[in-house]
């Protein structure tokens, strides 16, 4: 073991850095000025929100204020008030950040007939108004979200659509003036994803003091809106960034093209530039989202998806004039690129390439994730078993579940900075070699379902030929789907094509006469998707027989193949 050279310094050590402690003593927050000459004050002071809307759990928020102050954030924007809230405002005060306190209202709601629900909210609304009023974090209440657009989503329509639109804004009215009475000293805003929302509240709600917008890829269409509808108050952009899944093209393979990570970083200062531009009557904007959730919103919006800072964060900072954004950046993809794109075989290979490069000369870590969000609906990611060929180069097998799927290249620089670029591909089942014998042939199943959303789902299904029909089976276990081929066959090779109602436990069965069963292939432990067994089996019939479910649900198959 060789020698170890320490080096000293001489002098007192450094002081370490304490927290701050706790602002005592209530901010007034004012809307000043008039008709497009708006500003906004705290204790008398100009203040513009430079802000994010607050992801992680606000038990947890000391954690990141001093990443937020570094960033030059000043202001944090939240969907809900309560007793959890407490933290968050106590950990903002301390680093001189304010909060806009948000109000959930329910979306879907009935705002003209459900009185017992608007009197409980309203009095939860005052009760934590009269809790909070006087910290010092406190900004301004923020009632709702997004109500008014998602009216037309739930069990309304036409006419009755219009009146719960103007209930709504009625009840926010009647909650403005409840809080105002309470608390005269910090503004009341109210939030909706479009700009249309504003009519509603300028006829209906005219005791709000400022106004509120989530947008995303139109946000500089705000301004010329604002105009146009002939507003008489300020507002600000509750919710903003590069443009969301609802906004760009679909892709080849029909799904949402993802902006890359330098179209979101561009898009984000774009934004800002817009709501920025907008003088003496834009208040600022509290930009979506300082989140940590790694999945596939996570990727889209987050500016620090699993802790990691994307693009985004480092033009956020610079556009708010933070101390970060001169820090260490991310490394760049641009040129991410699949061997197969429309017809990838369900657990077969593929390529993907997607060469870094670092801006600051910094070594590259690469990890790969799969998303089922167009299979299955889900949100989560699942890590891939990759090999790495080259920089930036790498053959991961693809899942066995039919369907689109995206791949999402992570390069991280060990700096705590993560390019995220994704690219979709739809798997399809593989060909097996040799002739199926169960195409077209006679085929019948325990039970199916022949009710229900998209139904019937007939065993037929399973031997059509046809990967976008299915067979279903009620809910129970067993159960059992069987093929007729007409006569005693011999064969080497069963594909079963699950959909996502998969079988866990199961055998394959032969028979000559349909009635005295031999076992020729069990399955204790499947996984779904395509499998592709290899027997060596003979018979009239051949079936599956089923005795564990591997969801909640029956189970499901497009299609169930024998080869000979």
């Amino acid at each position: 073991m060789g020698t170890v050279t320490v080096a000293t310094t001489t002098g007192p050590a450094p002081a370490a850095l304490a927290d701050p402690a706790v602002p005592t003593g209530k901010s007034t927050v004012k809307v000043t000025g008039g008709q497009g000459n708006w500003a906004l004050s705290v204790n008398g002071q100009p203040y513009q929100l430079k802000g994010v809307t607050w992801g992680p759990a606000q038990s947890t928020a000391d954690a990141h204020m001093r990443d937020l102050k570094a960033m030059g954030v000043n202001t944090l924007r939240t969907w809900g008030t309560d007793a959890a809230s407490k933290p968050l405002l106590d950990a903002a005060a301390a680093y001189g950040l304010k909060v806009v306190n948000g109000f959930w209202l329910n979306q879907g709601a009935d705002y003209v007939n459900d009185t017992a629900y608007k009197t409980s909210t309203l009095d939860s609304i005052k009760q934590w108004v009269t809790t909070y009023k006087d910290h010092p974090g406190t900004l301004m209440w923020d009632v709702g979200n997004e109500v008014i657009l998602t009216t037309q989503d739930h069990a309304y329509n036409g006419a009755t659509v219009e009146q719960e639109r103007v209930a709504y804004a009625r009840f926010v009215e009647q909650v403005t003036q409840a809080i105002h009475a309470i608390d005269p000293d910090h503004p009341v805003t109210s939030t909706d994803a479009y700009t249309g929302a504003w009519t509603y509240y300028k006829q209906y709600a005219p005791s709000l003091d400022l106004l509120a917008v989530n947008s995303y890829g139109a946000v500089c269409n705000v301004k010329q809106d604002w105009i146009n509808g002939g507003y008489t108050k300020p507002y600000i952009v509750t919710e903003s960034g590069d443009a969301g899944e609802w906004e760009v093209p679909n892709d080849a393979n029909g799904v949402p093209t993802q902006p890359t990570d330098t179209q979101k970083r561009d898009g984000y200062t774009s934004a800002w530039n817009c709501v920025a531009g907008h003088t003496g009557v834009s208040l600022g904007a509290t930009m979506f989202n300082y989140g940590t959730e790694n999945d596939f919103g996570g990727t889209w919006f987050n500016l620090i998806p699993g802790g990691w800072k994307q693009p985004a964060y480092y033009s956020v900072a610079t556009s708010y004039g933070g101390a970060a954004r001169g820090g260490n950046t991310p490394p760049v993809m641009p040129n991410t690129t699949l061997s197969r794109t429309a017809d990838v075989p369900a657990g077969g290979t593929f390529t993907i390439s997607s060469p870094a490069t670092d801006p600051d000369g910094d070594l590259v870590r690469y990890q790969l994730y799969y998303s089922s969000k167009y299979v299955d609906g889900g949100t989560g990611f699942a890590q891939v078993r990759f090999t790495q060929t080259g920089d930036g180069q790498f053959t991961a097998t693809a899942p066995r579940t039919l369907g689109v799927w995206k791949v999402y290249v992570y390069a991280y620089d060990g700096h705590g900075n993560v390019g995220i670029e994704s690219k979709s591909f739809r798997t399809v089942a593989p060909t097996p070699s040799g002739t199926n014998v169960a195409k077209g042939k006679p085929t019948t199943a325990s039970t199916y379902q022949a009710a229900g959303n998209g139904a019937p789902y007939p065993p037929s299904n399973t031997t059509d030929g046809n990967w976008s029909t299915r067979w279903a089976s009620e809910w129970a276990d067993p159960q059992w789907l069987q093929v007729d081929l007409g006569q005693t066959t011999s064969f080497k090779h069963v594909q079963l094509g699950w959909e996502s109602a998969y079988g866990k436990a199961y055998q394959i069965q032969t028979s000559n006469d349909g009635t005295n069963w031999t076992t020729v292939h069990t399955q204790a432990n499947g996984t779904g998707g395509i499998e592709d067994i290899d027997v060596n089996g003979s018979g009239r019939y051949v079936r599956v027989a089923m005795t564990q479910r591997g969801t909640a649900y029956g189970y499901s198959m497009y299609e169930f193949g024998v080869y000979t």
